[in-house]
């Protein structure tokens, strides 16, 4: 028993949120982002927390570090050995041409370019079995025309290894041997389905981001030695599950969204709490905007995820929660272009300079500098007092790169910045439910992200949600989520059989194997082995299919051996994601997943009785006019968030601030406080 620490590294801010398991008191620190030293930021955070790294048993810790280094292409230097004959299979890619009358389309891009990837003599058959023998010689020379360029990195992806691993565990031997010191991948380590264009992508992007992760993981690994940290070391997963740091220096690749992924589970933790079935999770940050969907009680993911602008994106296909990005966050820098189009994002203004209020030199508008000439923003009261904002700053920015150029006044052009963002951000939100098959206003939206409350009623208002929740701490949310994840392992094995009784047998018999694969890695990593708990699922198309879609599939299927049931599930997930479904159609079974869970001990979260409606006077810090669209200055009162109880009612326009956000109320939004805290507020019609 100790202090649970869990950091959060996003592009403008670094978050941390720590449980005392003992007291049971969670306390809650933010520092801006530190791009030089990462660990700075660590140490910022955990002093304003008023915690000490000695008193910690977990230290938990997700970022932005591995996607911002795929999107602003600055990994290592890398190089890719291959079966010889695919040298240019990451280049071909699948030939997909998504915009086909944009003349100005551009395909994507390898982060591998085609003098550093080489072949090397060997050959499998489908099934695994070797047509080729590995021709060492020719890795020898692979490695000396590497060494010769310089790479710091080295991924290898050779022909059907994810049915046998032997020539690529050679390939690394040798590589190993003959270039210490640089780091090394092979594709089985990461995912063991077939489709040779993905399997190369998501090998190339770990090797590409591998020098990078691994070495600020040891900075921090060194910073907690030095402050006599003697508990558990983990790392959060795009999956929302933990792993042990040694996991996530080999397959960083599974750290692409680490630290949104916390916000989901946090999300879904909270809708456990309230007795919500369905959520929309949205984070704002400083940078991007992102969505995350809870289905059910459950998070929506993937197994393939894509990382770019649309059309020249490159795949990574891994197990990850399902999460829609864009780049619109509060220091997302509003332009004008083409004459008289205004633009937000997605370039940001990061942390240094950051937006022009912050006055560290910026000199671009923003959305932040937008909110605080709008009054939605206190210069004096922002992250609590602790950094004054420059107004002055701000107006001119906005009155010299926006007003001025469209001959507008400066109220509508600040006004214009967020209606952009807001119709923006609502993107992400349609990108994990409408181009589901699902309906938007049928599920409440969760809001947290410093910069998400701001625009949470905005948002909800464009794409017709009724209904917002506020979690407690919002700006610190997706590193409090982290309290709630599990440690987690996820196995994939492609098996292309049909679905019927004569091979239900034999998928039980993979799917245990796999489990015990599981049980092993969760044991392995010295917590949660007693407590493992398995979910199935597996990849289905119908025969004739190219695509697959993912169904859960209980245990209890297998156990009662119930094709009809395994082929209704699969039937219903099909009209789910598509519209439409073929019930008399037969089915085959592409790839067999197991998810393994080790249990944690989770914070608890009381519920306290809600008391009287109206807040008491204490509540009111202050009252200012706040400009809100059409309806142009209100007089509005601005509560203090922390001297709130449960069952308070506020109707809007009113400002809800506390240390690290503030909640907009727009006119007709009705706010009541639950029983954990939370901000629970009816949206009104939008005007």
């Amino acid at each position: 028993m100790g202090i649970r620490i869990a950091v959060d590294i996003g592009g403008t801010f670094t978050d941390l949120a720590a449980f005392d398991e003992i007291g049971q008191v969670i306390s809650f620190g933010k520092a801006l982002s530190t791009y030089g030293a990462l660990v700075e930021g660590i140490d910022a955070t955990v002093r304003d927390a008023g915690v000490e790294i000695a008193d910690a048993s977990l230290f938990l810790h997700g970022s932005t570090v591995v996607i911002n280094n795929l999107l602003e292409r600055t990994g290592a230097r890398t190089g890719l050995i291959t079966t010889i004959g695919f040298r240019d299979i990451y280049e071909i890619g699948r030939i997909n041409r998504p915009d086909a009358y944009n003349l100005n389309f551009r395909k994507h891009v390898p982060l591998v370019p085609r003098h550093l990837r080489v072949e090397v003599i060997e050959r499998l058959f489908v099934d695994g079995s070797v047509e080729t023998p590995l021709d060492e010689e020719s890795v020898h020379r692979a490695i000396e025309h590497l060494k010769r360029e310089g790479v710091d990195a080295v991924a290898i992806m050779l022909l059907h290894s994810y049915k046998n691993p032997d020539h690529e565990r050679r390939v690394r031997q040798i590589i190993e041997a003959e270039m210490p010191g640089v780091f090394v991948t092979a594709s089985h380590e990461l995912t063991q389905e077939y489709r040779e264009f993905e399997r190369t992508s998501t090998v190339a992007a770990n090797a590409y981001v591998g020098p990078r992760v691994t070495g600020y993981l040891t900075e921090i690994e060194q910073q907690l030695a030095g402050q006599d940290f003697g508990g558990r070391f983990l790392a959060v997963q795009s999956t929302g599950g933990l792993f042990p740091v040694a996991d996530a220096r080999r397959r960083c690749v599974n750290m692409l969204e680490s630290g949104p992924a916390g916000g989901v589970v946090g999300t879904q933790a909270m809708c456990r709490h309230i007795g919500l079935s369905d959520a929309i999770a949205f984070d704002m940050g400083g940078t991007t905007a992102k969505a995350g969907l809870i289905r059910d009680g459950v998070p929506l993911t993937t197994s393939n995820a894509r990382i770019g602008a649309y059309g020249s994106d490159l795949p990574i296909q891994i197990p990850m929660i399902d999460i829609f990005e864009v780049g619109t966050g509060g220091g997302s820098i509003a332009r004008v272009e083409q004459g008289t189009a205004l633009r937000v994002g997605p370039r940001s203004a990061g942390s240094m300079p950051g937006p022009a209020c912050y006055g560290r030199g910026g000199r671009e508008p923003t959305v932040t500098d937008a909110n605080l000439v709008l009054g939605r923003l206190d210069a004096d009261h922002f992250l609590g007092g602790t950094m004054r904002l420059d107004p002055a700053a701000a107006e001119k920015a906005i009155r010299n790169r926006i007003a001025g150029p469209l001959s507008m006044n400066l109220m509508d052009a600040a006004e214009g910045i967020l209606q952009i963002a807001a119709t923006t951000m609502s993107h992400a939100v349609k990108g994990v439910t409408t181009d589901r098959g699902l309906d938007p206003s049928a599920f409440a939206m969760f809001v947290y992200g410093g910069a998400g409350p701001l625009h949470a009623s905005a948002i909800a208002r464009e794409i017709g949600i009724r209904r917002v929740i506020i979690p407690a701490s919002p700006g610190h949310f997706s590193a409090y989520g982290m309290l709630f994840s599990d440690l987690r392992y996820d196995f994939v094995r492609s098996v292309f059989l049909p679905l019927s009784h004569d091979v239900l047998e034999e998928i039980d018999a993979i799917y245990r194997d796999l489990e015990m694969s599981g049980l092993q890695a969760v044991a392995e990593a010295g917590t949660g082995g007693d407590e493992a708990i398995f979910v199935r699922s597996a990849d289905m198309r119908y025969v004739g299919q190219e695509h697959a879609v993912t169904v859960e599939l209980p245990n209890e299927l297998f156990g009662r051996r119930d094709l009809k049931a395994i082929k209704a599930a699969f039937d219903a997930e099909h009209l789910q994601r598509y519209g439409t479904n073929a019930p008399e159609e037969r089915a085959e079974l592409v790839s067999l997943r197991v998810a393994t869970h080790g249990r944690m001990v989770l914070p608890d979260v009381d519920r306290a009785a809600n008391g009287v409606t109206l807040p008491g006077p204490q509540a009111v810090l202050r009252r200012k006019m706040v400009h809100f669209g059409s309806r142009g200055h209100l007089d509005t009162p601005v509560f203090a968030r922390t001297a709130l109880e449960p069952g308070n009612e506020i109707a809007g326009p009113a400002l809800i601030e506390e240390h690290a956000s503030t909640t907009v109320l727009w006119p007709g939004d009705h706010m009541k406080v639950d029983g954990f805290g939370n901000l629970d507020i009816q949206v009104g019609a939008r005007k």
